[in-house]
């Protein structure tokens, strides 16, 4: 694999400028350096599209939590998320947009704007929940609160005074359907958190169709037709992301496959090793030697700051 790295101040303004240039981008769940490597490294030849490859990451507080044996309740802290992000921009070049739960207190949400910036960080999203945060995909099973409008927009507006950069883009995901609260709400709220200057918005949904989805996105379109739209297809996984483009969608994001992978390989692999009392059997289910004793950095980057 190869090892790539560029300065903070690039590797930030890099994500606002590919969805100026191209007005898509693909981001992949990353939760350590290799992991990234890998992200960073995959590409593929679709049909009627040519070449793809991810456009970036996504720092999932989930990933990040279950890496750790925690539960997803905002246990880990950002400074200590930031650690993990340094050691993942040292080998790799491409953008980090960052999951940031409910932002925290207002007034903890404005440090932590000015955290990522210095960190290099292109962006972080924030959910409109209060109270104890849990997983979104429990939806209602677990008890789950929105924001106030009127809370959440105050965070938006304060946390986009406090940054110092233009390109760091704040964005705000829109809990309501999640939550089984009606369409209007979803859009009522969108509209309040794009007034409040939110760079984004992100539409969550735990339904295995995309319909909801889509039949937001034609709605807030027709409202907002330049604002960036974020879609995140765990569980309506039958859609391409090209559709969602078709669909206005700028911005997709694959949340968290990288670690659940990971995770059935390695249950698998430990287990197989039980069974036949060696490791000949696994083989075939692990990478080559040489691929973790050969790395090659490539030359005429700038090392990240």
């Amino acid at each position: 694999m190869i090892v790539r790295s560029v300065s903070h101040d690039v590797r930030r303004a890099s994500l606002r400028e590919r969805l100026e240039l191209e007005g898509f981008v693909r981001l992949l769940e990353a939760h350590d350096p290799l992991s990234a490597m890998v992200g960073e490294n995959a590409t593929a030849v679709l049909p009627e599209v040519g070449h793809v490859e991810f456009d970036g990451f996504w720092s999932s507080s989930l990933t990040d939590s279950a890496r750790r044996g925690l539960p997803d309740i905002e246990l880990v802290g950002m400074r200590s998320r930031l650690q993990g992000i340094a050691e993942m921009f040292a080998v790799t070049s491409k953008p980090l947009l960052m999951d940031g739960d409910t932002g925290g207190r207002v007034e903890h949400f404005e440090y932590t704007v000015r955290d990522l910036e210095r960190a290099g960080v292109s962006g972080v999203v924030i959910e409109d929940k209060t109270g104890l945060k849990q997983n979104s995909l429990l939806g209602t099973s677990v008890p789950q609160l929105l924001e106030t409008v009127e809370a959440f927009s105050e965070k938006i507006a304060r946390g986009k005074a406090a940054q110092s950069r233009p390109e760091f883009m704040i964005v705000a995901r829109i809990e309501s359907l999640i939550l089984g609260m009606p369409m209007d709400d979803a859009l009522h709220r969108a509209s309040a958190y794009v007034s409040a200057g939110a760079d984004a918005v992100m539409i969550h949904s735990r339904q295995s169709s995309p319909r909801e989805v889509l039949a937001f996105a034609a709605l807030f379109r027709a409202a907002h037709p330049t604002v960036p739209l974020v879609a995140v297809p765990t569980t309506y996984n039958t859609i391409r992301a090209e559709d969602l483009r078709a669909a206005g969608f700028n911005v997709v994001i694959y949340a968290n496959h990288m670690l659940r992978a990971s995770l059935r390989a390695m249950d698998a692999v430990a287990r197989k090793i039980l069974n036949h009392d060696r490791t000949l059997e696994v083989e075939p289910a692990c990478a080559d030697l040489k691929d973790l004793l050969t790395v090659e950095v490539e030359s005429g980057r700038a090392v990240g700051a």
